[in-house]
Parts: C-alpha cells; structure tokens; sequence
C-alpha cells in the first residue's frame, strides 16, 4: 500500500511540475507589474477556466491527497523499536556512594484454614 502510495504521488508531483511550467504567465509585459493592465477588472483579466488550470487544480488536489494519506500511513509505526532487545540500566547509586538499603522482606502471611465443606 505504501509502495503504490509512494510511486502515484512521485508521478503527480512530476505531472503538476510539468504542467505549471507549461502554463503561460497572465500579464507577462513590463506594464503588468506596476498595475497597468489593459482590462478594467479589480484582480486583472479573468477569462474562463482553460484545460491547463483545470489540469493543474486537479493534480494539485491529488498531490494533497497522497501527501496526507502518506503522513496517516507513516504514523501507524509498527511498533517495532531498535532498543526493543536491551536490557534495562541498573539504577545509579544515590548520593553518598553507597548502595541503597533494600527494605527487608515481608514475612508471608499464614494460610487461613479452609473451611470444612457444607452439604
């Protein structure tokens, strides 16, 4: 799953290069940089969708896709852990130098006796 996750996402990220690159620039004279555009409109000429912007949102739109669904399949982690087979550290010994006291054994409780056996 992860192996076809890895490849389609490589193929998209080199689709939506290619295609951006392809796109031509929307007022690409010297003029249309300090705000001399020729059309009257607020953000520029718009004209209508071309197939290279509508190519180029829905590669996007799968480039998002296959990046969020790689970050959800990369968290799941095995649970696997290089440190799994070590054994753990002997604890430090305190202050003075000296080992630390160990607090004597309890002594077990005895048994109570079992009770006999209703019939």
């Amino acid at each position: 799953m992860t192996i076809l996750l890895v490849t389609l996402h490589i193929i998209v990220c080199f689709a939506l290069i290619i295609v951006v690159l392809l796109q031509s620039g929307k007022g690409a004279e010297m003029g249309a940089s300090f705000g001399a555009s020729g059309s009257q409109s607020v953000f520029g000429a718009g004209g209508g969708s071309t197939f290279m912007s509508k190519l180029t949102t829905s590669a996007a739109i799968i480039f998002m896709l296959t990046s969020l669904s790689l970050a959800f399949v990369s968290g799941k982690g095995g649970g696997s852990s290089i440190m799994s087979g070590k054994a753990p550290k002997a604890k430090p010994a305190p202050m003075g130098g000296l080992p630390a006291q160990q607090a004597p054994a309890a002594p077990a409780a005895p048994a109570a006796p079992a009770a006999p056996a209703q019939k």
